[in-house]
């Protein structure tokens, strides 16, 4: 069975990774990452924002990560 974009994206985000809209289109061929976002958010999953400004070209953009509960970090450590 295929995998949906929201089940490759919550894959991809709970091995650590983070991930932005173009590397989302180049993973996943997805081109709505803000959308498919929100949709794992209102099934729960605490994902974090931070948005980031090129350097270049001035533009900003959202990068995408799960955030990490208490317990995981100090395993971490």
């Amino acid at each position: 069975m295929r995998q949906s974009q929201c089940d490759l994206i919550l894959e991809y985000l709970c091995k650590g990774n983070s991930l932005t809209s173009l590397e989302a289109l180049d993973r996943f061929k997805c081109m709505r990452l803000a959308s498919r976002i929100n949709d794992l958010k209102v099934a729960g999953h605490k994902i974090r924002s931070v948005t980031i400004c090129d350097p270049k070209t001035k533009k900003n953009y959202s990068q995408y990560s799960l955030e990490r509960k208490p317990e995981q970090l100090s395993m971490t450590i």
